[in-house]
């Protein structure tokens, strides 16, 4: 009787296994230099004013996750589970019941479109410059979603006018030549918000080469958890704060905020 009962149980959990869950995994997805290029397309174009050439990288970052449609089975959520790069999230957290997924990439797409307007104005603002001289095109292709904003401006700003002393490459940028990857939206008037996923978004900075790591503050304590070695993180809550700690660290003069 108990080896019918084992062998009732057991397979009970062998078909378990392979239930499909309301879930869907996260994980580090791809980073995009907003100085570059991407999809065969500049991801800044601007008309109408000089531009500097740049010698490092603004990275932004994004966060993928398994799509709708894929089945996820216990053993693949506990598998994902302790890992530091996923996350196992329900279903409804990312694709919204009810919502197809071209609907859900519709508006992905409208928060991106509403967030390079944002940057665009934040960036000709801080530099004084008419939208009516200084046409910005921003072009991300298959990317969506609010959370590029504030390296968006960074990008235009340093495209534009460096870190403002005028100096020839590296030592004009804003980033000193190095790799700085980062998150946040961004409001037309330079105030950055929180958007979600730094714990995965800073393991995808590291992955492609980024030292330091620009975070809303208000994510602090996410964004330290599972922080990958050598990745520095500085918290801003606008984009004064992210343009004075970018020049802390390329002079070595004032303080650079941190998270702890």
């Amino acid at each position: 009787m108990l080896s019918v009962c084992a062998a009732v149980v057991l397979a009970l959990l062998a078909v378990a296994a392979f239930v499909p869950l309301p879930f869907t995994i996260m994980y580090p997805g791809i980073t995009v230099n907003t100085l570059g290029v991407y999809g065969g397309q500049r991801v800044i174009t601007i008309t109408g004013h000089p531009l500097r050439q740049t010698d490092g990288e603004l990275r932004m970052v994004t966060i993928a996750a398994t799509p709708p449609q894929d089945s996820i089975s216990i053993g693949s959520a506990l598998r994902a589970w302790p890992n530091p790069s996923e996350a196992v999230v329900p279903r409804a957290a990312v694709y919204p019941a009810g919502q197809s997924v071209a609907q859900v990439n519709a508006q992905d797409q409208q928060e991106m479109t509403q967030s390079q307007q944002a940057a665009t104005t934040a960036a000709l603002n801080y530099l004084k410059l008419s939208p009516d001289k200084v046409k910005v095109g921003l072009s991300l292709a298959d990317v969506g979603g609010p959370s590029a904003g504030l390296l968006f401006t960074l990008g235009i700003i340093d495209e534009l006018d460096g870190n403002g002393t005028g100096r020839p490459g590296a030592a004009g940028d804003l980033t000193n030549g190095a790799i700085i990857a980062g998150t946040g939206e961004i409001d037309d008037s330079g105030q950055v918000s929180q958007v979600g996923g730094v714990a995965l978004k800073t393991k995808a900075a590291a992955r492609d080469g980024a030292t330091v790591f620009l975070v809303p503050q208000a994510e602090c304590t996410d964004a330290e958890a599972g922080l990958p070695k050598g990745l520095r993180l500085v918290p801003v809550t606008s984009l004064d704060d992210a343009l004075s700690a970018l020049g802390s660290l390329q002079t070595g003069v004032g303080a650079v905020p941190s998270c702890s």
